[in-house]
């Protein structure tokens, strides 16, 4: 039996998530699972240190058994629970997890299944679940391979649309603002100060914003850089830089490599930062970073836009930074 303080109130928090009954039990028979596997360590589902959720899905992949029922039912205890710190690490071996699976079907749409099984020859995509540090290894010969074989122009374009996606209707308010605004700058100043706006209140709540605790120094390092989120007009282009994945383990390192490594969001590369072997991964990776300002600039301007990454913890930055090109209309 799984030990919950409140057992009976959390099968009814998933009930009035609208899961089945029958999800529901699929669901506690592998919270008991875990629950089995703690215990030998005399750990309590209230009480999990950090790694061990990581090292329990790990266990899954290896024993080549899905680990995706115990992460959606351990994001919906960390709700419960409000244990914010269990829902960063989930974050951490969820993030990006689909990304190679989706360039794999992309691949063949675009360019047909004879290219992608070259390309996806012997190569076993990690299931969701892996340590994401191991991911990289993927991404180096699967790249690699992509631009030997359809050139580096057509890379970029099979990457651009951004190969995880995001949340787009939440933008659709964004395109309504700017269409009464009716001015770039103005549009860029608000969003910053509800973007910053958003940051305090984390703050104050002590709730984490995505994979990270928010404090008054990190704050106050959004505040004093310009290009993070949404950016800043040059010209013709948005430069637009992203807030460090891990901004306090950021600020607190004192190796830029590692300052790199916590600043770069994709698993899919992250861990090669760690080891120093980033330069054997082909930089235009990075143009499906691109892609997740160029969704949410494509809805806001009702077109496609380009957008291209200027320059990259993959390329020795230490922060991510793009430039969106600005339709000429709204110039």
């Amino acid at each position: 039996m799984v030990i919950l303080m409140n057992i009976e109130t959390f099968q009814e928090y998933l009930q009035e998530k609208g899961i089945s009954e029958t999800d529901r039990e699929d669901l506690f028979s592998e919270l008991v699972k875990f629950q089995v596997y703690l215990k030998n360590e005399e750990i309590q589902l209230e009480s999990i240190p950090k790694g061990k959720m990581q090292e329990y899905t790990e266990k899954l992949v290896r024993e080549e058994k899905s680990a995706l029922s115990i992460i959606k039912v351990m994001f919906s205890l960390a709700t419960f629970l409000q244990k914010h710190d269990y829902t960063i690490e989930l974050i951490n071996i969820i993030e990006s997890y689909n990304a190679m699976d989706n360039l794999y079907l992309r691949l063949a749409e675009l360019h047909g299944e004879a290219i992608r099984d070259r390309i996806f020859e012997n190569i076993k995509i990690p299931p969701i679940g892996s340590n994401p540090d191991k991911k990289p290894e993927i991404t180096k010969r699967v790249i690699k391979r992509l631009e030997d074989e359809i050139g580096v122009e057509k890379t970029i374009d099979i990457l651009s649309p951004c190969l995880h996606g995001r949340p787009l209707e939440p933008i659709k308010k964004d395109r309504e603002d700017f269409l009464k605004i009716k001015n770039i700058d103005e549009f860029l100043k608000i969003k910053k100060a509800e973007f910053v706006k958003r940051l305090e209140k984390h703050k104050e709540e002590g709730t984490p914003e995505y994979a990270q605790y928010i404090d008054e120094e990190v704050l106050n390092y959004v505040k004093n850089n310009p290009t993070i989120t949404p950016g800043v007009r040059q010209g013709d282009k948005i430069i637009v830089t992203k807030i460090p994945y891990k901004m306090r383990e950021f600020l607190d390192a004192e190796d830029e490599r590692m300052k790199r490594y916590y600043s770069c969001y994709c698993a899919w590369v992250r861990g090669a930062i760690r080891k120093g072997e980033e330069k054997e991964i082909a930089s235009n990776f990075c143009n499906c970073s691109a892609g997740f300002f160029k969704q949410y600039w494509d809805i806001v301007f009702d077109q496609s836009v380009k957008v291209e990454p200027i320059e990259t913890p993959l390329t020795g930055i230490l922060e991510c930074k793009f430039a969106v090109h600005i339709p000429k209309e709204f110039l």
